[in-house]
């Protein structure tokens, strides 16, 4: 691989941002035992709520969200956060990581290269003045192990200030729910996550999901693209192909259901009255995007015209 290397990116249907397969009807999906809506769980509801509970963890920056396991979460944010402050804050990472062992250094250097693209280079992030928050389904957490290893050894190699780097990023894992005890296995204390030492307190969050969703979402939802892997990072040709089988139009069919509850007035009610009890309301910035969600600025504006108004007829 010789010259200089071009980002590549794998295409994905965005359904928030109106992506549809053409013109034919998007088939629904049947009704799967393994999906929890079929199982006492109301499926779209529960991604609402994780998604209210996440913006406050991000402390007011970027929100990406490597792989493909919280495609969800990310849609019904994207249609959330429009028209706010936090619109451009919702970002794909698109890389999956599996056989770590097999990554080659001709891989990991076409790694960099794709992850610049998006915004999340040493030298970035070192003069930002926000942190970087990325949030995935997790179990051992390889993917944030392999990308804080991989950002470290990267820093090490340009000649920026890990020290100053690390206390800009913020990991946020959605684990299967399990009673709390002293006991409870947690992902941060597993010996595949040791780098989370390395990081300051505060820096690493769990958000749980009742199990049926975690699984749903991690082993047996259909998603939107091929995993894009560490045979992927360098093949544009395969990566801008758009999958427009049967399991893909009923993955559509279900994103676009999520979406379209999230463009109700339930579904926007519940994730603002999530969001609102999250205890980092306190923070200036999670009022401001609650005021903005809640068209609170606008609402006072309306309400000091209209006082302007009657004081002008009174004059009068």
């Amino acid at each position: 691989m010789g010259g200089s290397l071009e980002p590549v990116a794998p295409a994905r249907w965005d359904v928030p941002r109106g992506d549809r397969l053409g013109s034919l009807p998007l088939r629904p999906e049947p009704a799967d035992p393994r999906a929890p809506q079929w199982r006492g769980y109301d499926y779209r509801r529960q991604i609402v709520e994780t998604a209210g509970r996440v913006p406050a963890r991000s402390g007011g920056g970027d929100l990406y969200f490597p792989g493909r396991s919280c495609d969800s979460l990310r849609d019904v944010l994207a249609v959330f956060l429009a028209g706010t402050s936090h619109a451009g804050r919702v970002r794909l990472l698109p890389f999956s990581v599996d056989h770590i062992e097999d990554i080659t250094p001709a891989a990991l250097r076409q790694w960099r290269v794709n992850t610049a693209a998006f915004g999340l280079e040493p030298a970035v992030l070192a003069r930002s003045r926000t942190p970087v928050t990325l949030c995935d389904l997790v179990w051992r957490a390889r993917t944030f192990g392999f990308f804080y290893r991989a950002l470290r050894g990267w820093a090490q190699d340009t000649g920026e200030p890990w020290s100053v780097i690390r206390r800009k990023l913020r990991f946020l894992g959605l684990v299967d729910q399990r009673e709390t005890s002293p006991h409870t296995w947690r992902w941060s204390q597993d010996e595949y996550s040791s780098w989370v030492r390395e990081l300051p307190s505060g820096a690493v969050h769990s958000i749980p999901l009742p199990y049926p969703v975690w699984s749903y979402l991690g082993d047996h939802q259909g998603k939107l693209s091929a995993s894009f892997t560490h045979r992927l990072w360098h093949d544009p040709e395969q990566a801008a192909l758009r999958d427009r089988g049967e399991a893909t139009r009923r993955a559509l069919h279900e994103a676009q259901r999520l979406v379209d509850f999230a463009r109700s007035a339930e579904g926007r009610e519940l994730f603002v009255r999530r969001l609102v009890a999250d205890r980092a309301m306190r923070e200036p910035w999670l009022r401001a995007l609650v005021g903005a969600l809640r068209g609170t600025d606008s609402g006072r504006r309306t309400r000091r015209v209209n006082a302007s108004r009657l004081a002008s007829a009174a004059r009068r």
